[in-house]
């Protein structure tokens, strides 16, 4: 699920648009969730290398942005119930 958001501030200065991507998965394994957006830090049984959510990072702070992850797991269930990335980009 993709949920797009535009945050309105008072003064129409800061305003942001803020993207959600939201999958089924397995969650971010606690292990690994501190350090998500480092250099290399993977748990991926696939083979990824661990660079996507750092370069990402990248690029959205150098355009003024914000990129931050969760669980979803926030009714208390343990079986797999996904992640969601979520960054935002200011309006100028």
């Amino acid at each position: 699920m993709v949920i797009v958001e535009r945050k309105n501030n008072n003064n129409n200065y800061n305003d942001e648009i803020r993207i959600s991507i939201k999958d089924t998965g397995t969650g971010i394994h606690p292990e690994i969730f501190p350090k998500i957006f480092t250099k290399f830090a993977t748990k991926s049984m696939t083979g990824g290398t661990g660079l996507g959510l750092f370069i990402s990072k990248c690029i959205i702070e150098m355009h003024g942005g914000k990129i931050w992850a969760n669980n979803n797991n926030d009714d208390g269930r343990e079986e797999d119930v996904g992640s969601t990335f979520t960054f935002s980009l200011p309006v100028k």
